[in-house]
């Protein structure tokens, strides 16, 4: 796919998609926006892609939301209508929280390479990717507070049910930085690295081996994970019995015996 805000590239079922205006630490403008949820549906449309890698580009993953973006807000909804005016703002709102879905939205996992700065709607992203790993340089801030909002992108819905409401509560309310170990002791990562190298080579072994797995088997996890983040335990039981139901009796699971049997790594279709 060819983008001016992203780099995006399939090697093999591994795609990477680099957020990319290094010049700008990768500050998210609306294109960048735009183009985040279109590289998602792609991830999700392209068959030969199995696992998604969400890194930044430069020395940064982002430090946030561009500020010429946040200060053409007033002039994006102005309308001499003070009810419509608002409307619009939300919609505006509706639009930015729809990209960072898109990432929970997309059917394959998407994991997050973080190096250097996270910031504002860095972590928007990162707690709506399936996986995070990180390198000791990296610094995670929910610096809205400092900009006199509240944080409105999806940080204050994911973030407490990955660190708990505490932590989550005292990063939101102070915007203090944590590090890449902090952030590992806190449970917002998976794993920190050393450096940025470490961390990619690592996050590309774990997408690899998530690559070598069903396909469809990994799409029904992912579904089925956050499904019963959002309900009951017996709704999420009964709709994973609908789904393998569905999907159990695939190609997939003969292969997968067979494979065993012989002692072969298994050969399953995208």
């Amino acid at each position: 796919m060819s983008y001016e805000r992203l780099d995006a590239r399939l090697d093999g079922p591994v795609a990477t998609i680099a957020l990319h205006r290094p010049d700008r630490g990768n500050a998210l403008d609306m294109p960048m926006w735009h183009e985040l949820r279109s590289a998602m549906s792609w991830l999700d449309e392209t068959p030969e892609a199995r696992v998604g890698v969400l890194c930044g580009s430069g020395n940064h993953f982002t430090t946030g939301i561009d500020l010429v973006l946040l200060g053409a807000v007033r002039e994006r909804i102005a309308d001499p209508c003070d009810g419509r005016a608002r409307e619009k703002l939300r919609l505006l709102i509706l639009e930015l929280q729809d990209t960072v879905t898109a990432i929970e939205r997309c059917r394959k996992p998407v994991i997050a390479a973080i190096h250097g700065a996270c910031i504002g709607a860095g972590v928007d992203i990162v707690t709506a990717c399936d996986l995070r790993y990180c390198s000791a340089d990296a610094v995670f801030s929910v610096r809205e507070i400092d900009v006199g909002m509240t944080a409105d992108v999806g940080t204050l819905q994911r973030l407490p049910r990955l660190v708990g409401e505490g932590l989550a509560r005292e990063l939101a309310y102070t915007g203090r930085p944590i590090d890449g170990r902090e952030a590992q002791a806190a449970r917002l990562v998976n794993r920190c690295f050393d450096t940025k190298s470490e961390l990619m080579a690592g996050v590309r072994e774990i997408a690899a081996a998530i690559a070598a797995k069903s396909p469809l088997a990994i799409r029904g996890t992912k579904e089925m994970i956050t499904y019963a983040r959002d309900h009951s335990t017996a709704d999420a039981l009964n709709y994973v019995a609908t789904w393998n139901a569905a999907m159990l009796l695939s190609a997939d699971l003969p292969e997968a015996l067979t494979a065993a049997r012989e002692k072969r790594p298994p050969r399953f279709r995208d």
